[in-house]
């Protein structure tokens, strides 16, 4: 199985709002965006990778388009 993609927190910040989301609203360190139906919360930690769910799921969401 190849290896999941590595990614920080402004890297799929720029990849979300490429594809379309906006920055609904930030409570603490975690960003909040949304696109039509679909949320997505992304937590802001210095320059931490994040959890390899939340960078799949990000890579699923703006594959979509």
């Amino acid at each position: 199985m190849p290896r999941q993609e590595r990614m920080t927190a402004k890297d799929a910040e720029k990849r979300l709002l490429n594809s379309g989301f906006i920055l609904l609203r930030t409570k603490g360190s975690h960003r909040i965006y949304k696109r039509k139906d679909e949320r997505i919360v992304i937590p802001f930690h210095g320059k931490e990778i994040l959890h390899p769910k939340i960078a799949a799921q990000v890579i699923s969401l703006t594959q979509r388009n």
